[in-house]
């Protein structure tokens, strides 16, 4: 089997002035000029902005897609690799995301998270951001176009090595790192987690003070292989994590199947705890499962000292929050209320 995966390496150049190429497979057998939709030059069609270029060919695409054309653009008279409509518009457009992915140019932001026992520093969540504070890109937004463009893999490798290199600047070691991963970019966890593992080799992290923490915008389908996924990184010593318990295929039934060290409950149950019955009920039905199997329970959302009080009191472990510390890109010392 061919382990090689080029889904971490694909490239997309946008070029601000040359050629759009269209080709069309079926039409190579029908005379030319049933093929001549756009005029004579139809199959390659000079550009000077890429901006009018887009909005041109978007004009148009449903024709273009119903007759399979595909496209491509080129600083030269030679095509490179063609798409299809669709994907090379969502490629167009999405394209400032892309080549800030394809340039790597990210910092983690670091959010405290506590120990409710002590109410003393027990880990940082990493946080992926633009380097350059102009871009201003929402990271939920950044994977998204990520993912329709079919760059999510390699963001989701840069994301894990800018959270490691910066933990190693940043945390002291004993400390806890979060950091996030979308199990549907690892294709094949003994190859796919051999980057990361390098770099935490590496920059000399202890892999014990890793959390791996498992998020994902759509249903998981395949839980055999996300299992797969967090039995790698607990060989290696690494902690994992689920995120969002209760909100999509995050739920107490899977707690016993994946076997995570911690679960963090979505915060939309944990805003106003203090005050619903049915979120309180739902609480402590994750705790009373989590301590069965030996899992730790992490609170995330807490923006009310009532909401940090009430977790505590019903035996939650771990909280992070705004209460407690934004993220920010040096390592913040928590906040912790007082307590009469």
């Amino acid at each position: 089997m061919n382990t090689l995966c080029s889904n971490c390496g694909i490239t997309m150049n946008f070029y601000a002035s040359g050629n759009l190429f269209l080709y069309n497979e079926q039409c190579r057998r029908k005379p030319i000029e049933e093929c001549m939709f756009m005029g004579p030059d139809s199959y390659v069609l000079p550009y000077d902005n890429l901006e009018t270029l887009y909005i041109n060919l978007e004009s148009c695409s449903s024709k273009l897609i119903d007759e399979g054309w595909k496209c491509c653009i080129s600083a030269s008279d030679v095509p490179g690799e063609y798409l299809s409509i669709e994907d090379f518009l969502n490629k167009m457009k999405y394209r400032k995301m892309i080549e800030v992915i394809q340039k790597g140019d990210f910092v983690s932001y670091l959010q405290p998270i506590i120990d409710l026992e002590n109410f003393e520093l027990f880990a940082y969540e990493s946080l992926l951001r633009s380097a350059d504070p102009s871009q201003n890109l929402n990271p939920g937004e950044l994977f998204i176009a990520a993912s329709l463009t079919g760059f999510h893999s390699m963001l989701d490798q840069r994301a894990r090595r800018t959270a490691i290199e910066s933990r190693a600047v940043h945390i002291e070691k004993g400390v806890k790192s979060f950091i996030n991963f979308l199990p549907s970019t690892i294709y094949n966890p003994e190859f796919c987690l051999k980057h990361t593992f390098s770099i935490v080799e590496k920059y000399g992290v202890s892999p014990e003070d890793l959390v791996f923490e498992v998020v994902e915008t759509e249903k998981i389908e395949d839980v055999n292989h996300l299992k797969s996924v967090l039995d790698v990184y607990k060989r290696e010593g690494m902690k994992v994590a689920l995120d969002d318990v209760g909100s999509g295929f995050a739920t107490i039934e899977m707690l016993s199947l994946l076997q995570p060290d911690y679960v963090k409950i979505d915060r939309s149950y944990i805003s106003e705890c203090d005050k619903n019955i049915g979120k309180q009920h739902f609480l402590k039905d994750v705790i009373h499962t989590a301590r069965g199997l030996g899992i730790s329970v992490l609170a995330e959302g807490i923006e009310r000292k009532e909401e940090l009080t009430f977790c505590k009191e019903i035996g939650v472990k771990y909280a992070q929050g705004y209460l407690i510390g934004k993220p920010d890109l040096n390592a913040q010392k928590p906040f912790v209320p007082a307590f009469n």
